[in-house]
């Protein structure tokens, strides 16, 4: 259907540029010459034809009009825009066609967010009429404002046209035959499901991604995604025509509402984006525009708060995410941060749309395709930009925490590792010998061979603690070496003592025979640069379950063993089974 009463103030984005540079175009004085239909121009500017007139009174009538003809005034500029006006303003358009018409002629309003009543009359009679706001008349099914036109060869036509808008009366108007028309309508419906298209795809992401993984700022983004999706389907009138044909309420309030959820989305989007501290002032202050767009976008849909203080709330408020958010966004591309070089390259195509909105509205630029749908594309560039901005935040979020566990990691590494050798020390065994005793039974032993080095002190004594250090890294690194690595743990309790945990022993004897093993590796002495040293081993160790099943018993009965081997002439093996005596 052709859009209905008040879609008007679905023109909010266009409303606050046209507030922003408000002018109403001066009327000139000399009227056009009728517009030719031929069939070499199959569609043609209607504004080559137009004169204009205005009604303050917003009441006259198509007869009180026709009564005026001769006080029609030509444009002072034919672009396709007359500005912003407080009143209803007329069009006269007089066509003529030398030819029979193949098709029809069709005169069409390419804009969609005013009222429009479009008559043609013939002889000073009214032939035909459609209206966008009043119900009871004819309408057509478009999304635009259009009129079939039944035209005779030769005879001289009327086309009267009395548009008004909240916003600006941006007036594409064309005369053209019916397969060309549809032509156009089908470019048109196809640039429309492409960038609909591509909204609801970003919607849905940011949708799913905002229920997967619980982060507020796909949320934010699907508002902004959402908001200027919605406008853009009421501004085009593809909201009317589809969606809710006939629905007075969303005609009037769909537009609007939609553009203050997107302004909502916006502050919470770039707030999450750009601030570092969600406590900050700059944190707070974007909620607090926010929480009022969400309230006025309340009131204004329940009936508390009129449209035009709505529209006038989104002029004034429309520019500040980004005003607000600009110092911050210039600190991070400072930093080197590539989300603050994104937003900026967001604003300036933002910018660049608002500025081009801005000449089409005031007849700089003449209103075709392009010009258009220029705010659109912008929108939908700084959608796609912004994007890439939750890509990058996202990403610096798994960067960061991904630090965090490495620091984590590291700081549980420091803790439970000796830091000369890298081996586990005193807590990073305890650890692991709880966990093994756990698990320990008769057929399945843990082993702990508590050990000290046999002729260090010398060492360290004729060559210096430097040496001495050496010497127990290369220690740890040979008894690593001679332990079985996916079960047996090694760790260094301190000075020249040593300990390992050996877990799923068959035996006491698999048990004796690993810590002989032990003792061999030692015969063989150590290179450290021009040195050759050897030292050896005294190893005591206990079997859990079987001597203790306590981790400090263990332990205890070990290191006396340890002591029993010490004094009974070193470089052996000896397992305590509590018979020893515990070593002062």
């Amino acid at each position: 259907m052709l859009a209905r009463h008040w879609r008007a103030h679905c023109g909010v984005a266009v409303t606050l540029l046209c507030l922003v540079v408000p002018m109403a175009l001066p009327l000139g004085a000399n009227a056009a010459s009728p517009l030719v239909l031929t069939q070499d121009r199959p569609q043609v500017d209607a504004w080559e034809a137009i004169t204009i007139k205005a009604d303050p009174t917003y009441q006259l009538s198509v007869q009180d009009m026709l009564s005026q003809l001769p006080a029609f005034e030509a444009p002072a500029q034919r672009g396709g825009s007359l500005g912003v006006h407080k009143a209803a303003m007329w069009l006269h358009i007089p066509i003529i066609a030398p030819e029979a018409p193949r098709t029809p002629w069709v005169v069409n309003i390419g804009y969609s967010s005013l009222q429009a009543d479009i008559y043609l009359i013939g002889d000073g009679k009214v032939l035909k009429q459609v209206s966008t706001r009043q119900p009871g008349q004819t309408q057509m099914s478009s999304r635009t404002p259009a009129m079939a036109l039944d035209l005779q060869a030769g005879q001289a036509y009327d086309v009267l046209i009395r548009v008004q808008a909240t916003g600006p009366l941006i007036l594409p108007i064309t005369v053209g035959e019916m397969p060309y028309q549809m032509h156009e309508a089908l470019r048109e419906q196809m640039l429309q499901g492409l960038l609909n298209g591509l909204a609801l795809c970003l919607l849905m992401y940011s949708l799913i991604q905002w229920v997967t993984q619980r982060e507020p700022l796909f949320g934010f983004y699907a508002l902004v995604v959402f908001g200027s999706a919605g406008f853009s389907l009421q501004f085009f009138g593809i909201g009317d025509q589809f969606l809710w044909p006939g629905n007075l309420w969303m005609s009037r309030y769909a537009g609007l509402a939609a553009g203050l959820i997107a302004l909502a989305g916006s502050f919470l989007f770039l707030g999450a984006a750009l601030a570092d501290n969600p406590q900050s002032r700059y944190a707070h202050a974007m909620r607090t525009g926010a929480a009022i767009t969400a309230v006025v976008c309340a009131a204004v849909t329940l009936g508390w708060l009129s449209v035009p203080i709505a529209i006038a709330f989104m002029s004034l408020v429309g520019p500040l995410p980004s005003i607000i958010s600009v110092p911050a966004a210039i600190a991070r591309v400072r930093q080197k941060d590539p989300i603050g070089a994104t937003l900026l390259a967001a604003w300036i195509a933002y910018g660049v749309a608002a500025a081009l909105m801005v000449c089409l509205v005031q007849g700089w630029v003449p209103a075709n395709f392009w010009t258009l749908h220029s705010f659109q594309l912008g929108a939908t560039v700084d959608m796609l930009l912004f994007l890439r901005v939750m890509g990058l935040r996202a990403n610096a979020m798994r960067l960061k925490a991904q630090e965090a566990l490495h620091e984590r990691d590291l700081m549980h590494s420091l803790a439970h590792s000796d830091p000369l050798t890298g081996l586990n020390n005193r807590r990073g065994l305890q650890q692991a010998l709880h966990a093994a005793l756990a698990t320990c039974s008769q057929r399945s032993l843990v082993a702990v061979y508590l050990m000290d080095l046999d002729g260090f002190k010398p060492v360290n004594d004729s060559y210096g603690h430097d040496v001495g250090d050496e010497l127990l890294v290369a220690v740890g690194q040979r008894l690593q070496a001679s332990v079985r690595q996916q079960t047996d743990l090694v760790a260094r309790l301190g000075g020249d003592e040593f300990i390992i945990m050996a877990c799923h022993l068959e035996t006491p004897q698999q048990a004796e025979d690993l810590g002989r093993a032990l003792l061999r590796a030692f015969d063989q002495p150590f290179g450290l640069g021009n040195l050759r040293l050897k030292v050896g081993l005294t190893i005591g160790y206990a079997l859990a379950p079987l001597d203790s099943d306590d981790p400090q018993g263990l332990i205890r009965l070990a290191d006396a063993a340890m002591y029993a081997g010490k004094q009974g002439g070193k470089r052996s093996i000896r397992r305590n089974t509590g018979e020893l005596a515990l070593a002062p």
